[in-house]
């Protein structure tokens, strides 16, 4: 056992260590002091304004949206404009006068002549508000950018003679006028009482190819 004198003259240290409040405590017989050091390094994670990224992917979707919307706006604004020029013009089989020629094959040119059945004959007529047969005939033509002849007789020289008619073949004789649409008939302009019809073809009709 230890004396009161060797008690006295030893000096026990504890040192104590901790992640936050660092601890020295000395003992001494009969006196006890203890010192903290609140320096420690607790390892706080400060409050970061970290900035907020977007992934790639992110990015290019926000880009085709917007692409998608502009597309939209544009086509948008186009159908208003045509809508806008579509309102000024009017158009009927009364007041129609020939337009800017187009470019089109046999069957494009029977599909136009067919939309003006009904329309009425008059004599030396040119339009659809009033036609004769060879009127018709170069009204029809005219669409398409070819020019026949005004007497009927005459528009063959127009095209080429051909024996075995298809359909879009100018059809003369030396009073009458109309084009083949196939399958044995014809549309023309035929006389007051009837109008421009589709009818089966005359006897004594020759055929020309105009429309190449």
């Amino acid at each position: 056992m230890a004396t009161a004198a060797e008690a006295t003259s030893n000096t026990v240290a504890s040192s104590r260590a901790f992640p936050a409040v660092k601890t020295t405590r000395h003992i001494t017989v009969g006196v006890e002091s203890t010192s903290t050091d609140a320096s420690g390094d607790w390892g706080d994670v400060e409050s970061l304004n970290v900035p907020q990224t977007k992934s790639q992917a992110e990015k290019d979707a926000e880009a085709k949206a917007k692409a998608e919307s502009e597309a939209q706006a544009a086509a948008s604004a186009a159908a208003s404009r045509s809508a806008s020029r579509s309102s000024l013009t009017t158009t009927s089989t009364s007041t129609a006068t020939a337009d800017a020629p187009v470019s089109g094959n046999a069957s494009d040119l029977v599909a136009y002549a067919l939309q003006f059945q009904g329309a009425p004959y008059v004599y030396g007529g040119t339009t659809p508000s009033g036609w004769d047969c060879s009127g018709f005939t170069s009204y029809v033509f005219a669409h398409f950018g070819i020019t026949l002849p005004r007497i009927a007789a005459n528009q063959g020289s127009a095209g080429t003679r051909v024996s075995t008619p298809q359909i879009g073949d100018l059809m003369v004789s030396s009073t009458h006028a109309g084009i083949y649409i196939g399958n044995g008939m014809m549309i023309h302009a035929m006389n007051p009482a009837q109008g421009t019809q589709v009818t089966p073809v005359m006897s004594g009709m020759t055929y020309y190819r105009v429309l190449q």
